[in-house]
């Protein structure tokens, strides 16, 4: 197997593992976040890969970096924030950047079809642009457990990284 394959078999696999497990429990548990970490640190030390342990470690840096204003605004939850860090492990700092524009991307398109889907779609627009003029101002109602707008955003992480995976 490639090497090339063989990252874009570890990203299918932990990415789908991390999609099924938020769909159902609406949670990426810490174990599974480590373990993606764990397994993008050993392919680089085993060079079982093109990505080095250098650009496994910035890859998970740039991931943490590009998903953590996110959540400091309450846009993501803390487990995407890790789960993006730790495919980027298996990715890279390029990688993982071009990952995070498909996943912006497809997170929207995410969140729109969930609107959609409830009903709620000129809420949530007014909310999003609320959140994004005013720096976050309204997390605290958007947070809201009644508020009805919290989905599984793992999917749209596997999606985009996968794609980056592949060299879309």
């Amino acid at each position: 197997m490639s090497s090339e394959a063989l990252v874009v078999v570890a990203v299918a696999g932990s990415g789908g593992a991390s999609a099924a497990l938020d769909l159902r429990t609406r949670r990426v548990p810490n174990w599974l976040t480590l373990s993606i970490t764990a397994l993008g640190m050993t392919f680089a030390a085993a060079q079982l890969t093109t990505i080095s342990m250098a650009a496994a470690l910035g890859g998970f840096a740039v991931g943490l970096l590009l998903m953590l204003p996110g959540h400091l605004v309450g846009a993501t939850g803390a487990g995407d924030v890790k789960l993006f860090a730790a495919i980027g492990t298996l990715l890279g700092p390029v990688g993982i950047a071009v990952a995070f524009v498909y996943t912006a991307i497809l997170g929207g398109m995410l969140a729109l079809t969930v609107a959609v889907h409830r009903g709620r779609l000129n809420h949530t627009l007014e909310e999003t642009a609320t959140l994004v003029m005013t720096g976050g101002a309204n997390v605290a109602t958007i947070e809201r457990p009644s508020s009805d707008n919290r989905f599984a955003y793992a999917p749209a992480i596997a999606l985009g990284a996968l794609a980056a995976a592949l060299g879309f």
